[in-house]
């Protein structure tokens, strides 16, 4: 996808330095994948959440 966008330079220079990436494309796209990751993290822990066990342990093993 084209589009146009403007980045911090100073951002982006750090970001090209410490990466070793070449183009702002690249660092532009391993960020989305990031973000897009830190996101699914963050779901699978409200998901676990959500999925907690409420049962009796010493009740089950009792049957």
């Amino acid at each position: 996808m084209r589009t146009n966008i403007e980045l911090d330079d100073r951002l982006v220079s750090e970001a090209l330095k410490i990466s070793k990436l070449k183009t702002k494309k690249d660092v532009v796209n391993e960020a989305l994948k990031s973000f897009i990751a830190a996101l699914k993290r963050k779901q699978i822990l409200t998901l676990r959440e959500e999925d907690t066990w409420n049962g009796d342990l010493k009740q089950m093993r009792k049957i």
